[in-house]
Order: structure tokens, then C-alpha cells, then sequence
């Protein structure tokens, strides 16, 4: 059975439990397989006629497996006991020690990867007699799971407890010191917009070197989500984003885990005040200065590379030509206001998506590329400046023949970012992955760093002369070269409408070809106006106003939200966790990869590598599973397994061997030998 997003919810979670045991109660063979997890009933010891002695259920689970806490996190469900004991007896609530977490595809668990005991008071009869031994029976299930599959498992466990006096079991000592130590105090809590604030009663001089908040209140918080720790003297105010549809609770109860092999503290915490500052303290926010570096380095050289993308070579080309014509007299401010309009850009998209993904929402790199409204008003920018590069219209900003100054190279910066986004490429793909992990400011200077290996080249231009002598002399060459660079843009525009097509139908992409054709049909217009010497921004701005509006809020309402699915060469099928999962139980060799009709590199690795005779009989004759994942719209599912792999968006591909083993994952350019070496290791 593989791990499924269950949501949070318990009910489901029973549910499946209790559908898959009849399952394999029904077509198990006669004699069943092993548990994976060892489970051992024990008694502490004697205990006196309606004294109370603890049992303890001893859960040792196979490497490689884990067992769940009472909170199992996104997924999993905990351990269930159906008790058999002596008239006159009765057993308390379980008492589980202080938990681990465990990311699977992108789902936050509540696990034990180790040997654990689950303590449970057990209350003799009063009228026990003296010397004589209590039968006790328990039948328990539980979950066990491998990074890949889980299995339901259930025993029937015995075991007995003498009345009387004498030894307990010294193994109780170690058992008892797992458990999380109670506080004191009751703490309190407060929802504060999207998040819950906790304080607790916390000694400021005790150590706490990486805390996690474990949450046995069920369907409160998100729980992959960042938690953030604050010091106020004697007191600590934990934060965690709420899930997305909070339940509404009276009463707050967990486990604060203070760091590896440092134990915990159980708490409980009524509503009240929460107190505001503080002093963070460490936790998952936590990052070294290598991690931020190499972030930084790959978002650089990432968007260093975005220049030779077709859709922005052209505004590149246009804008160095400009300056070198020499119709610039302020080159370096002209460089520097590209630049803060590309960085701007670059901040606006990742502020957006970190604002989105803190909301609850499951968005990744180029996440406005999964929205038509976005994708109409990309298809009239494109149409835009292909008309002007053709000549049909003057856009100064874009113009050879004369700048547009500072505000000009602003706009353009914008334009140039916002187009050449939507992929990522070598050296950006971890930056990305990393900047969602990385705290907000942190982030933001990713994205930053990505802006400015965009606008490099532009700002080198600028500010160094002998590169614009470099250049070619200014001559009639330059007009004719502007139109040559309206193919690149015009195939750019028909790139979006086909993506237009695959994301919303055929209907919405007629739609926003109609209104292509009437965009041309008013540049045209606007061209002869400025031929003729006579303004056009009264009635030009305006128009240009309501156009992005039908195109931005009009024209996405006419798309379909079916998908179609696209046969390929390898005969793919649909990205599905349980398939993946059923596939690596059955040691089966499976090729992942994730990919958008958006992205240009996704789209070129396709076509010289993946799609192929050569692949496709190699992976044939090994029974290679190929298994797609098409991110061209938005996918919660895909968008979590890309973050639990460290990607922010696509391309990413995985090699999962023969006979099991860890996936491999494989570069962002790849070759047919590459892939054809993959079936022979």
C-alpha cells in the first residue's frame, strides 16, 4: 500500500486501514508473511489488589521501517489496542516517546525509525487475590512503512501481571526517560490570521538547539510548514502556519521535541495572551552560509543563462544596439534601470509564489505560466513586440533608431523578466529548490541574485565602453536586423498560444487569436498615426488598458478545465504516487521526469533525447516503466513531490534502478546515450 496525502483527515485514515486489512484478510495466503514490525506485550511487574502497573507495548520494527506516532503527521495513522482484561480492570491512555519527523514526497510524518515502547497504565481489580497471575490480552494494529510502501499489520498479543509484590522490569527505566517530560503550567495560545501562537512556560537558561512542535490536536496546523521559535525571557512563543481549513479547538496538546537525542516536554495550552519579539532561536529556519551561497551562485549564473532563451535574445540584441548606436547619452543609468526593472521582476515573482506557497497553496517556480489570464496577456506582449520588431509600430523603448531613457530601459528590464522565467534551467533548478526553504529574506535574495545574472549583460554594455566598440558600427544593417528578430518573437507568440491551447482548450486559444488579430490590426493603426507625426497615447493607453483587462479577466473564463492526455513515442503513462510506488515494490525499473508545455529546455530534452527510437527500444527491451508528469497546469501532487526533491519546477528526472534502491536523479540536459546507459548499469 503506498503512501497516500490523506489530508489530515482520521476518518479516512481508519477507513483505509480497515478496507485493506479485509483486503488482505481475504486473499492472503494460508500462512502469513512476517510483520515488519516485532510486537511484544510486557508487564513491569507485581502489582498490589487495585494498585496500578504499567504495560508496555514493545514495537521493534525492521530497517528500513518506521512506526507512527498518535499524530501521524500528512499521512500514516498510529497504533490501535482493543483490550481483553479481567473483570474489575482497566488501562489508561498511551504514552508514546518523543517522536521524529520523516519527509516523504513532499508529506511531513510523525515516525519512529528505531526500536520504541508505548506505555500503558494498567489498574488491577481490588478484590485481586494475593499470588495469583492475571491473564491479559491485546489486539493490536498498526502501520509500518519503507520510504516507498506501507503495510497494515495487526498481533494478538498475551501476556500476564502477578498480584502481589516484588521486581519490576529495569528495561521501564531507559522506556520512561523516552517519554516527553509533562510541564508544570498549562502555556496558551492564540490564531492569529494564518497562524498558530503558542507560548509555554520554558526556563530561559535551558538549551534548545532544534526544536519541532508535534501537535497531538489533529487538523490545526500545517505540518510540513516552517516553524519559528522566539525567546521572551522565561517563556517560548512558537509560530506555525494553520492548515489550510483549521479545525476549531478549545484546547491545544503536544510535544515540543528540543533537538536529536534531547527529549521533550508535553504540554497543553488554553486560549490567551501570546506575548510578540523575542529572540529567534533555532529550528527549521535555520541555514549555513554555504547553503545561501551556492543558492545565490546557481540563481546567478541561472539567470546568466535565461539571455539566450528566443524570447529574450531579441530585447537583448535591440537594447544593446541602441546604446551602441550611441543615441544614449546616460548608458550606465540606462544599464542600471534595466537592471532594477529585471531585479524587480525577478522579486515580484518570487515574493508572489513565497506569498502563495505560505497561504497553503501548492505553487512552484513559473507558477504564472499555470494561469490562462497570465498566458492571454503573455500572448498580446509577445504579439506586441513582434508587430514592433516587424516595424509595423514604434515602441521606443525597443527602437534602434532612438532610447527611450531611463524609464524606457525600466520597462523593458520588466518585460525581458517577466518573459524569460517560466524554466529552469542548469545551475537555477537547485537555487530555486533551495529558496523555498530558505527563510523569507534569504529567499528574496535568490530571486534577486536571479535577476542580476539576467540583467548582466545589458548592465555590462552600459557601463563598459570598449564592449559597445566591440559591437557592430550602426548602420541600415540595424533596421533590417530588428526585423529579422520578430521570427524568434513571432514563434514565441505562437509557442504561447499552442500553450494557450493546451491549458484551456481550443475555444480560449481561438478567443485570444481573434484578439491577437485585432491587437495587430490597432498597432497598424497606431504605426500610421506616428508616421504621420500625430500622438497616439490619448486613445493608445486606454485601448491598450481594456485589452490586457478582456484578455487577463475576459478570456480566461472561456477555459476548459479538462485535460487532454498525449500519446508519446515512449508510451508513457499519467505521474501517480501509487503506481510509482507499486512499481518499486515490484523492483521494477522506472524513468520519472516532470515536465510543462511551457518550458523550452523540458520541451528540447524531449525532443533530442527522451522521445526517441533509440530510448524507446532500449527501455522496451529492459521493461522500463516511463512514467510523465505534465506540470503545465497546476498539480498540489506534483508541486510537493518536485519540493520533496529539492526542485522548485521543472524539468527534473529520476532514474529509479532495477531491483530497487534510491532514485538517481539526472541532469536538466540530457543525451540518448546518457538514457540508453541508464538500462546497462
Amino acid at each position: 500500500m503506498p503512501i497516500r496525502e490523506l489530508a489530515g483527515i482520521k476518518t479516512l485514515r481508519i477507513i483505509a486501514m480497515f478496507v485493506t486489512a479485509i483486503w488482505l484478510m481475504a486473499f492472503a495466503p494460508a500462512q502469513a508473511a512476517p510483520n515488519h514490525m516485532r510486537a511484544s506485550l510486557i508487564a513491569e511487574g507485581p502489582a498490589a489488589p487495585g494498585g496500578t502497573v504499567t504495560l508496555a507495548l514493545l514495537m521493534q520494527p525492521e530497517p528500513g521501517w518506521h512506526g507512527y506516532w498518535s499524530n501521524p503527521g500528512d499521512a500514516g495513522y498510529g497504533l490501535t489496542l482493543d483490550w481483553t482484561l479481567p473483570k474489575g480492570a482497566g488501562t489508561g491512555g498511551m504514552q508514546f516517546p518523543v517522536p521524529q519527523t520523516l519527509v516523504i514526497q513532499g508529506l511531513m510524518n510523525h515516525v519512529y525509525e528505531h526500536d520504541y515502547a508505548v506505555l500503558v497504565p494498567l489498574k488491577l481489580p481490588a478484590d485481586a487475590v494475593p499470588g495469583t497471575l492475571l491473564p491479559i490480552s491485546v489486539k493490536a494494529q498498526w502501520l509500518v512503512c519503507t520510504n516507498e510502501i506501507c503495510v497494515p499489520e495487526r498481533a494478538e498479543l498475551q501476556g500476564t501481571v502477578t498480584v502481589g509484590s516484588g521486581p519490576g522490569d529495569t528495561r521501564f527505566e531507559a522506556w520512561r526517560a523516552a517519554l516527553p517530560a509533562p510541564l508544570d503550567r498549562a502555556g496558551t495560545f492564540a490564531v492569529t490570521g494564518n497562524a498558530l501562537r503558542l507560548a509555554l512556560p520554558f526556563p530561559a537558561s535551558a538549551a534548545l538547539e532544534a526544536p519541532h512542535l508535534f501537535l497531538s490536536t489533529e487538523g490545526l496546523i500545517d505540518y510540513g510548514a516552517r516553524q519559528r521559535f522566539f525567546r521572551d525571557g522565561d517563556t517560548l512563543v512558537v509560530e506555525v502556519p494553520l492548515a489550510k481549513s483549521p479545525a476549531i479547538v478549545g484546547k491545544v496538546e503536544g510535544v515540543l521535541a528540543m533537538g536529536k537525542d534531547a527529549g521533550g516536554i508535553a504540554f497543553a495550552a488554553n486560549p490567551g495572551a501570546v506575548p510578540s519579539g523575542g529572540n529567534e532561536v533555532g529550528g527549521e529556519g535555520e541555514f549555513s552560509a554555504a547553503t545561501l551561497g551556492f543558492a545565490l551562485l546557481g540563481a546567478f549564473l541561472g539567470g546568466l543563462i535565461l539571455n539566450v532563451m528566443p524570447c529574450v535574445f531579441p530585447i537583448l540584441s535591440l537594447k544593446a544596439l541602441a546604446l551602441a548606436r550611441g543615441n544614449s547619452h546616460n548608458a550606465r543609468s540606462e544599464g542600471l534601470a534595466y537592471t532594477a526593472g529585471v531585479v524587480l521582476a525577478c522579486l515580484l515573482l518570487g515574493g508572489v509564489m513565497l506569498a502563495l506557497r505560505a497561504g497553503g497553496e501548492q505553487v512552484g517556480w513559473a507558477f504564472q505560466l499555470q494561469e490562462p489570464g497570465v498566458v492571454a496577456v503573455l500572448i498580446l506582449l509577445a504579439v506586441a513586440i513582434t508587430a514592433n520588431f516587424a516595424g509595423l509600430y514604434e515602441l521606443p523603448g525597443l527602437s534602434v533608431e532612438r532610447g527611450a531613457g531611463n524609464s524606457g530601459a525600466f520597462g523593458t528590464g520588466l518585460l525581458a523578466a517577466f518573459v524569460a522565467t517560466p524554466c529552469t534551467g542548469p545551475f537555477m533548478a537547485a537555487a530555486m529548490g533551495a529558496a523555498l526553504v530558505l527563510p523569507t529574506w534569504a529567499a528574496l535574495g535568490v530571486f534577486a541574485a536571479l535577476g542580476v545574472g539576467l540583467a548582466l549583460p545589458f548592465l555590462l554594455i552600459g557601463f563598459v565602453p570598449a564592449l559597445r566598440r566591440v559591437l557592430p558600427k550602426p548602420g541600415k544593417w540595424m533596421e533590417r536586423f530588428r526585423r529579422v528578430m520578430a521570427i524568434p518573437m513571432g514563434l514565441t507568440a505562437a509557442g504561447l498560444l499552442w500553450l494557450a491551447s493546451r491549458l484551456g482548450g481550443q475555444v480560449f486559444a481561438g478567443v485570444l487569436l481573434l484578439l491577437a488579430v485585432v491587437l495587430v490590426a490597432a498597432l497598424w493603426r497606431v504605426g500610421r498615426e506616428q508616421r504621420g507625426g500625430r500622438s497616439t497615447l490619448r486613445w493608445m493607453a486606454p485601448s491598450a488598458a481594456v485589452m490586457i483587462a478582456i484578455a487577463a479577466a475576459g478570456a480566461p473564463r472561456l477555459a476548459s478545465t479538462s485535460v487532454v492526455a498525449e500519446e508519446d513515442l515512449l508510451g508513457s503513462v499519467p505521474f501517480d504516487e501509487a503506481k510509482l510506488a507499486e512499481a518499486r515494490q515490484n523492483k521494477m525499473p522506472v524513468f520519472l521526469y516532470f515536465t510543462a508545455d511551457w518550458c523550452l529546455s523540458c520541451k528540447v530534452n524531449e525532443k533530442v533525447a527522451i522521445e526517441t527510437s533509440t530510448v524507446d527500444a532500449a527501455f522496451r527491451i529492459r521493461k522500463v516503466i516511463v512514467m510523465k508528469g505534465d506540470w503545465t497546469r497546476r498539480d498540489p501532487k506534483i508541486t510537493r513531490f518536485l519540493a520533496s526533491h529539492g526542485a522548485a519546477g521543472v524539468p527534473l528526472y529520476l532514474w529509479y534502478p532495477n531491483g530497487g534502491g534510491e532514485p538517481r536523479q539526472l541532469p536538466q540536459v540530457l543525451t540518448k546515450d546518457m538514457l540508453v546507459d541508464l538500462v546497462g548499469e
